[in-house]
């Protein structure tokens, strides 16, 4: 039964140059783990909060250095010298010292960032690496993640020069993590040189590394999408298949779906998603509906059954309870994994085996304001999750994650999930 001896926690930027936590935990046994964690800009109402400073002369309010003092005060001294069973009984004594039921008194960010660092401790002390403990927490066979990948950017991650978020490409044919990422590259310049020919753009990224040119509407972004896939000598649909993630709660106004110009009931945005799966080679559909529109979820569900999966981010926000309702409305059958959404490893563990009881894909994402720490691989990895989702892959705080899923094949022989998602 390992004890903590030392936690501590500092203060370090993000990959949009925003302050974020980043936790040490020390056991009695000298095992130590450090670890970072992510922040949305993206986020839904349920998830769990982050505690941010408020002081606007300093990162514009979003410091956080009231969340290390937590994790250097009543957090340390809550834990220090105890000794801890495991996991569950860790992340359970967060919940109750912060008391809230967003964890909005000490903060997600600093719950999460002691949650994590433990689990690498306790990862060092057994000897093992770190997807083998996130396995041992779900009773998993790790399985090294199928990749999809942001290829073409808009909502809040660029600006907004398009309503919806990201296009993303699925190398569905790939029978490998290498394969898959040399297949991703090779659609991505293409993508670059057609940015550079139509619109005049140099490949400036937006916040996850996908390209942001000023396309017109939704289907100039898909039809380039496409485009780049054949520019790169690959099959659209067989080769490479694509993602959308839609992020509807972010143009969702009284009650109408303001995109491309046309205000939309939800019977209407269900339509033109069906609009877009017939033309293009689409195998999910994330957040195609507004967060709170649960009259409408199941029908979309419904609509999209063995086409592509309806995949739940804002929707659920990794929240047990959420998750629920949806299973029992049928409202979905794919949950987007954000570990922050709900703020401990225990508390997303349980919403992955919500997710699996109910038969349903799980893709284990990162954030818009990623660190260079690398958890989120083995995370994916030792859950068996179905897919990754980290951003493109021009970009180091990305890069991170997308290197250490290239090591786990190095060094370990784990079966691949790709090849099971190609566009029908």
């Amino acid at each position: 039964m390992p004890s903590i001896e030392e936690l501590y926690a500092l203060e370090i930027l993000d990959s949009r140059g925003r302050p974020t936590v980043q936790a040490t935990c020390t056991l009695g046994s000298g095992a130590s783990g450090t670890a970072s964690v992510p922040s949305g800009a993206s986020t839904g109402h349920a998830e769990a909060r982050e505690l941010r400073d408020g002081d606007r002369r300093r990162y514009g309010g979003l410091g956080c250095r009231h969340a290390v003092a937590n994790v250097n005060g009543a957090i340390r001294s809550a834990l220090t010298s105890r000794k801890i069973a495991d996991q569950a009984e860790l992340d359970l004594c967060l919940c109750e010292l912060d008391g809230t039921p967003g964890k909005g008194r000490l903060g997600a960010n600093a719950i999460l960032a002691v949650s994590l660092a433990f689990a690498r401790a306790v990862s060092q002390e057994r000897a093992t690496p770190l997807f083998a403990y996130f396995a041992s927490l779900l009773g998993t066979t790790p399985q090294l993640p199928q990749l999809t990948v942001n290829l073409f950017s808009g909502g809040k991650h660029a600006g907004g020069q398009v309503s919806i978020q990201d296009i993303l490409v699925v190398p569905c044919s790939a029978q490998s993590v290498d394969q898959a990422l040399a297949m991703v590259y090779a659609v991505y310049q293409a993508a670059a040189a057609i940015s550079l020919e139509k619109y005049g753009m140099r490949a400036l990224t937006a916040d996850e590394g996908g390209l942001a040119p000023p396309f017109l509407d939704v289907d100039a972004m898909l039809y380039d999408a496409v485009a780049a896939i054949e520019r790169a000598g690959l099959r659209p649909g067989t080769d490479v298949a694509l993602a959308v993630d839609v992020a509807s709660s972010h143009f969702y106004v009284d009650s109408n779906y303001l995109l491309d110009h046309a205000r939309l009931a939800s019977h209407g945005m269900i339509a033109r998603i069906l609009t877009w799966l017939d033309r293009y080679p689409i195998v999910s559909i994330e957040d195609g509906l507004a967060e709170e529109d649960w009259g409408a979820w199941p029908d979309l569900n419904t609509v999209l059954q063995g086409r592509a999966l309806t995949l739940g981010d804002d929707f659920l926000c990794t929240n047990p309870g959420r998750i629920r309702r949806a299973v029992e409305l049928r409202a979905a059958n794919a949950l987007l994994l954000k570990v922050n959404q709900v703020g401990t490893l225990t508390e997303a563990a349980d919403a992955c085996r919500l997710a699996r009881a109910a038969g349903w894909a799980v893709v284990v994402s990162a954030r818009s304001g990623e660190t260079e720490d690398n958890w989120l691989a083995d995370l994916a990895t030792g859950w068996a999750g179905d897919f990754i989702k980290v951003g493109s892959i021009t970009q180091s705080e990305r890069l991170a994650t997308y290197n250490r899923l290239l090591e786990i094949v190095a060094r370990y022989d784990l079966p691949f999930a790709g090849g099971q998602y190609e566009h029908r």
